[in-house]
């Protein structure tokens, strides 16, 4: 199998130079100075046994690739807020031996969220979703890093619309020689849902600082409550914070990186990179979203989706509003919306 990595950045980019290093084909997709870098230097992967490099073709798009082949597997990791863009860039492209990639090709959703599965099934036949467990940086253009020892991270995958195949479990024995565990799962989207609620700490860490401390702590808390009043009312289940750290364990301890410090998750160094966008309309927008439909209030996931929103636009520097400022707007939310 060849795999075509849609979005080689902090994870696509981790992902594809592990495969790479398991002596699998890889295609790296990527633009503006990442494209670039990655053509004249190539992937520049930091882990904790040293700086590798992989000089894989890059390209921004299908087109130089011509047909597709009918062995190659799709890894969609972009931000969720640009799956549809390039969904439709890959859906049409040919696939030796007739019809489409849309049609015939495979595509795996390594992405934060559960909203990217629905999108890809509107333009794709076969998807799988994905639970992606892998700490990851996007340092500069052609070098990313993930300091995760002995495993570089956990993915759980399984079809989208629920079950598993000899597809699901091909793609996770050529993971599992990358240095990653890969489960494969009928139930997949359990575990989506319960990285989601981890991932609502996403926006107020990106506005506010790293939840360290009592009153951090506290704050994600009743954010997370939300979270699970509004699932709990929806009928949706999730995997416990229990079932993820028996499976978690020790596999991926993070081991201090030299020249590569990480910052934040993805949402703070998307706000870091100054994009202009972020994933919070489908982190915390995602349980707006349910809540409206199921009649629970949602005010801090709301405030936060809000805030992100606003620093993206406004390429705000993540972790420049206090605290205190944060919690006096969260409590001020709350009492509005009793």
């Amino acid at each position: 199998m060849r795999y075509i990595v849609i979005g080689a950045g902090a994870v696509g980019g981790t992902v594809g130079g592990r495969l790479a290093q398991a002596g699998r084909e890889v295609v790296l997709v990527a633009r503006g100075g990442h494209l670039t870098a990655l053509a004249e230097h190539g992937l520049r992967l930091r882990v904790p046994e040293g700086e590798l490099t992989y000089r894989l073709p890059a390209v921004e798009g299908p087109k130089p690739l011509g047909e597709l082949r009918a062995d190659d597997v799709l890894l969609l990791a972009v931000k969720t807020q640009d799956t549809a863009a390039a969904l439709d860039a890959w859906a049409a492209a040919p696939v030796a031996g007739g019809g489409t990639a849309g049609e015939r090709l495979p595509l795996l959703c390594l992405q934060n969220g559960v909203e990217s599965p629905r999108i890809a099934l509107r333009r794709f036949r076969r998807v799988y979703g994905v639970c992606v467990w892998l700490p990851s940086t996007f340092v500069e253009p052609g070098v990313v890093s993930a300091p995760g020892a002995p495993l570089t991270g956990i993915l759980h995958l399984g079809r989208a619309e629920g079950g598993t195949d000899d597809t699901a479990r091909r793609i996770a024995a050529d993971l599992a020689d990358a240095r990653f565990e890969a489960p494969v799962v009928p139930d997949v989207a359990r575990w989506q849902y319960a990285k989601l609620l981890g991932n609502l700490a996403n926006a107020q860490e990106a506005v506010s600082g790293p939840i360290e401390g009592a009153a951090a702590e506290g704050l994600y808390a009743r954010v997370r409550a939300e979270g699970e009043a509004v699932l709990a009312a929806a009928g949706i289940t999730h995997a416990s914070v229990e079932e993820q750290r028996a499976v978690r364990g020790d596999k991926v301890t993070l081991v201090p990186l030299a020249g590569a410090p990480r910052g934040g998750g993805s949402s703070w160094q998307s706000l870091a990179r100054g994009t202009g966008s972020i994933e919070a309309d489908y982190l915390n927008g995602e349980i707006n979203l349910l809540g409206r439909l199921h009649g629970v209030p949602t005010p801090l996931n709301e405030l936060l989706q809000r805030l992100a929103g606003t620093f993206a636009r406004e390429h705000r520097a993540p972790g420049s509003l206090p605290l205190t400022d944060l919690a006096r707007l969260a409590d001020e939310a709350q009492k509005t919306a009793a």
